[in-house]
């Protein structure tokens, strides 16, 4: 079970799950849930490495390691902290 800290608040990810339910449940924005919008972008503040890839619809984006679309990103073990 991964840990998802979001504005120093842990959330319970299980390892290769998407970040989604936890950024919701945060209060992060969101609205199309398929990376082409962009209002739940997050900041990886540690625990970048933890993440998967950025995939086509982030780099489209321009989005980087550290600046990611929450309802794109899968924590794939460990610890990761963001902010929104």
């Amino acid at each position: 079970m991964a840990k998802l800290f979001i504005d120093n608040i842990e959330y319970d990810v299980p390892d290769g799950q998407q970040t989604a339910e936890a950024c919701e449940t945060a209060g992060i924005p969101f609205s199309c849930n398929s990376g082409v919008c962009g209002t739940c972008q997050i900041e990886i503040l540690e625990g970048a490495e933890n993440l998967n890839e950025l995939n086509e619809e982030e780099a489209a984006l321009g989005q980087d390691r550290h600046h990611r679309l929450g309802c794109q990103c899968k924590i794939l073990g460990g610890i990761v902290k963001v902010t929104y």
